[in-house]
């Protein structure tokens, strides 16, 4: 059950002829009042046909009539407007319940506490199966305003009670980080011309799909308009940017003039002082060897830096922080991913955008290399390695895994709820982005001696999933990976141990297909054979002495030893 507070009006005859009219697609069936402040003796223009929509106004307004006559300042904000909406799912609730709810709801609110004879004037009114209006006026009988600071967290919170004891679809729990709903206009406004997001829901992703390219909020705003996004910027008289509006092109008002909405109208996290803790934060300095080790492609970097998460959710703070480079890390993907992993990764990272804000306040320097990965990848990412993907991709999936737990242990239900959703998308791609991979290393299995050592060295490594392991569809591919990096110097047994410890496989659904992924990332590179390596630092040293010292019998070639002999040698 969703109630909507909306912004306070002035006009009370005005709504009451919205409630009780056809309707602006006739969708409005016979309105009548099903609770309110006094019962009797109180005018139903949808029941009483000698009693009138002006005769109800005048009887709603008194109390604002009355204070404005005796105080100077004019009350004209009195008019409360709360729908109230049952889910279509939901079963059908009589006059008699939606009277109830009503009451529960103007109780929680503060508009008509219980108990209270001197309270607010108000009204339900039913005009269809599945909802109601609240209309009030906000002004008591004794003339002083109603206390309604944090009323739609209250009412929100009625709602959630309310569903329990009314047998009714059970949302989770708010905590004011959402995003403000579409209004009635913006979304009439959206389906009239056509777009299918209204305004602020079109901009919201666009400043999200911004942020990995942007190190500050002076550049986000300049990408922004360089895509052609209209900014208005805000400027202190230093020139200190103070804040920031942005509008969709082609959203104009009656006159023709460009509609701004505020970064906080938006999303609560696109404020410009979050979005500069975000971009602006401090980056260590790289150590230099670091530098030189650092993987070949973006997309290894990224999946380097997942790594270390699930020791970095420790402090809330820094997890706060690391769960907002997630989604940027998600977004930069999206950005950079073939078109057939793209709808499934878009989808990911807006489900996710709901995750990435919590009331806990983020440490945001904490989240710099991921930050970093998902800027790498925007911005350096040419074209994508299949395997590497596949590893990135899965994980993410993990990652989102471990933020949805995080969530979970701290009662954030919304957050929860959307990373589960994320990671229902991330495991679509990631079945697909190891797809390819998976046939190609199927059509070339291993001989079947070696895929019996290969068994053994998997119930060995890791005896609490080995049988999970062993009957994946994927075991045939991964016997390949583990065959493949026995070749270029690994060991089987050591690389399963390492790839299982990386990351807990309890959730996994495919654990072959996951440990493909990971042996991939870590045992790309070839192992050095260590008389090969000490045969080249002797031709490296021979090389730089005089020549006339250098004669002498050199170092005969070491042949690589192949999987197989390998394999009969530990046998």
């Amino acid at each position: 059950m969703i109630a909507a507070i909306k912004q306070a009006g002035s006009n009370t005859r005005g709504l009451l002829a919205y409630l009780y009219g056809p309707g602006r697609q006739d969708e409005h069936l016979d309105p009548h009042i099903v609770a309110g402040f006094a019962m009797l003796g109180m005018p139903d223009p949808g029941r009483d046909e000698n009693a009138t929509l002006t005769e109800l106004a005048r009887h709603l307004d008194e109390p604002v009539r009355l204070r404005n006559s005796e105080f100077g300042k004019k009350v004209t904000d009195h008019v409360w407007h709360c729908p109230v909406r049952a889910a279509p799912e939901d079963r059908y609730l009589s006059d008699a319940e939606w009277g109830e709810i009503a009451q529960r709801i103007v109780e929680a609110a503060g508009i008509a506490p219980a108990g209270d004879d001197l309270a607010c004037r108000w009204i339900a009114v039913r005009h269809a199966d599945d909802h109601i209006h609240i209309l009030a006026t906000t002004v008591r009988e004794d003339g002083r305003r109603p206390k309604l600071h944090d009323s739609g967290l209250r009412v929100g919170d009625a709602c959630r009670e309310i569903e329990k004891d009314y047998g009714l679809r059970q949302l989770k729990k708010g905590d004011r980080t959402g995003t403000r709903r579409p209004t009635q206009a913006e979304m009439h406004k959206a389906k009239r011309l056509g777009w299918e997001q209204t305004s602020p829901e079109w901009l919201e992703d666009r400043i999200r799909a911004a942020i990995p390219h942007a190190k500050s909020a002076e550049e986000l705003l300049a990408y922004l308009e360089a895509d052609g996004i209209p900014i208005k910027a805000r400027r202190g008289p230093s020139g200190d940017l103070l804040g920031y509006a942005a509008g969709r092109p082609g959203d104009l008002n009656s006159q023709g003039e460009q509609i701004f909405h505020s970064g906080k109208r938006i999303a609560p996290d696109l404020t410009l002082p979050k979005l500069q803790a975000r971009l602006e934060n401090v980056v260590p300095e790289e150590h230099p060897t670091a530098r030189r080790s650092r993987p070949s492609t973006p997309w290894q970097q990224a999946t380097d830096a997942l790594d270390t998460l699930h020791t970095d959710l420790t402090d809330d703070a820094h997890a706060q922080a690391h769960i907002a480079g997630l989604g940027e890390l998600i977004e930069a993907t999206a950005q950079k991913a073939p078109d057939n992993l793209h709808p499934q990764l878009q989808a990911a990272s807006r489900a996710f955008a709901r995750a990435q804000r919590s009331q806990v306040r983020a440490e945001d320097r904490a989240a710099h290399a991921l930050r970093s990965a998902a800027r790498d990848i925007v911005h350096t990412a040419t074209g994508s390695d299949g395997s590497a993907l596949a590893a990135l991709i899965a994980a993410l999936v993990w990652a989102a895994i471990v933020a949805g737990r995080w969530h979970e242990a701290q009662n954030h239900a919304q957050q929860t709820d959307a990373a589960r959703q994320a990671v229902q998308h991330l495991q679509t791609a990631a079945d697909r982005a190891l797809a390819p991979t998976l046939a190609e290393l199927a059509a070339r299995p291993p001989r079947e001696e070696v895929r019996r050592v290969l068994v053994s060295d998997v119930r060995a490594a890791v005896p609490d999933h080995a049988e999970r392991i062993l009957t994946d569809p994927a075991w045939p591919a991964l016997a390949t990976v583990l065959a493949d990096a026995e070749a270029r110097g690994h060991q089987p047994h050591q690389l399963l141990k390492e790839a299982a410890a990386q990351r807990e496989l309890d959730t996994a659904r495919q654990p072959a297909s996951v440990l493909i992924t990971r042996i991939q990332h870590t045992g790309r590179d070839a192992v050095p054979n260590r008389r090969a390596e000490a045969a080249r630092r002797r031709s490296t040293i021979a090389s730089s002495t005089p020549v006339q010292q250098s004669r002498g019998p050199q170092p005969s070639p070491v042949a690589a030893t192949t999987a197989e002999q390998q394999h009969q040698q530990r046998r």
